[in-house]
C-alpha cells in the first residue's frame, strides 16, 4: 500500500493507495474537484456560477452532484447546515484564502437568509445567495475517490473516508491533544472546528462557521465536534451541525439516525460523547 499526502482544496490531503497509477489519478482528481468547487479560483466553474446574473444556470455533472450533496445535508439539518451562506461568509471577512484574511473595523449588515433549490442540473438561485461548498466538496472528493477505487483511505483535512476495517483515528483537540482514538473502520469521519480559523471583527472575534438562522459567525460553547457516519459528506455535514446546535448538540446527534456517534470538546477542554460511543484503546 502507497502513502501519499499532497496540498488540495486549500488543505493537505493524506491517502492510501494500491498503485502509483492509482496515486496519479487521485492528485487529477483532487485537483479536478477543486477547479470545479473552489471560490478562491477566478475561474473555477462555482465563481462563475455566484457571479453570474442569471437566476437558473446548468451546471456540469460534478457540481450538481456537489451541490445535490449539500441539498442532502440541508435537508438532514432542518436548514442549519445550507451551502447558501456564501454572502455572509465574505461579508465577515472570509472572501480570500484564509492567510489573506485581515481583521475588519466592524460588522456587516446582515444578509438574506439563503434562498437556493436544485432541479436535476439546473440551480435556481436568489440574487443575494452565494454558494460555499467548503467542507462538502472536501467529504464528497474523499467519498468518491473510495468508492471508485482510487484509494482505500483518504483525508482532506480531516473529512476522512475508509473502506479498511482497520482504520483507526486520532480526535485531537483546538490545542493538539489527542482527545481520544475512534475505530472507524468502513466508513466516514469528519471533524469541525471553530478554534483555528479565528480573526477580529470589531471587538469581537470570530470564525469561519456562519449560522443560516442569523447569517452571522456561530456562537457556541463547543470548539469542535467529530462525527462518524456512513459517508466523509454525511459526517461532514453532522459535525457542523452538532457545532450550530451548541449546548444541545449531542442530543441532536444522538436522536439522527444517520449519524452513529458523535464526540464534542467544549470550551473548558471537556470531552463528551452520544451514549454508546466506542473509542479505541
Amino acid at each position: 500500500m502507497i502513502h501519499v499526502t499532497f496540498k488540495a482544496m486549500g488543505t493537505d490531503v493524506e491517502a492510501w493507495c494500491a498503485e502509483e497509477n492509482a496515486v496519479r489519478e487521485l492528485r487529477c482528481w483532487f485537483e479536478e474537484v477543486e477547479q470545479v468547487c473552489s471560490r478562491f479560483r477566478h475561474d473555477s466553474e462555482l465563481s462563475q456560477v455566484n457571479t453570474s446574473t442569471n437566476c437558473s444556470i446548468a451546471l456540469s455533472d460534478t457540481l450538481a452532484e456537489v451541490i445535490s450533496a449539500g441539498d442532502r445535508a440541508r435537508d438532514l439539518t432542518g436548514g442549519l447546515v445550507d451551502i447558501g451562506v456564501g454572502a455572509g461568509v465574505a461579508d465577515w471577512g472570509y472572501d480570500k484564502t484564509f492567510e489573506l484574511v485581515r481583521p475588519l473595523d466592524r460588522a456587516p449588515w446582515r444578509n438574506a437568509a439563503p434562498e437556493w433549490s436544485l432541479e436535476s442540473r439546473t440551480l435556481t438561485r436568489s440574487p443575494s445567495t452565494l454558494l460555499d461548498l467548503g467542507g462538502i466538496a472536501k467529504g464528497w472528493a474523499c467519498d468518491r475517490a473510495v468508492e471508485t477505487g482510487m484509494a482505500t483511505v483518504v483525508s482532506a483535512g480531516g473529512d476522512i473516508r475508509s473502506i479498511d476495517s482497520r482504520t483507526t483515528v486520532p480526535i485531537l483537540d483546538p490545542w493538539g491533544e489527542a482527545a481520544a482514538r475512534v475505530l472507524l473502520g468502513a466508513g466516514g469521519l469528519a471533524t469541525s472546528s471553530i478554534a483555528r480559523r479565528r480573526w477580529k471583527v470589531g471587538n469581537r472575534e470570530v470564525s469561519h462557521l456562519i449560522d443560516p438562522r442569523t447569517m452571522a459567525p456561530v456562537q457556541t460553547p463547543i470548539l469542535s465536534a467529530t462525527v462518524v457516519a456512513g459517508s466523509a459528506v454525511d459526517a461532514e455535514t453532522g459535525a457542523k451541525a452538532v457545532l450550530l446546535q451548541g449546548e444541545d448538540g449531542l442530543v441532536w446527534a444522538a436522536e439522527a439516525d444517520w449519524i452513529e456517534s458523535a464526540i464534542v470538546v467544549w470550551h473548558d477542554g471537556s470531552v463528551y460523547a452520544t451514549p454508546g460511543t466506542e473509542v479505541a484503546a
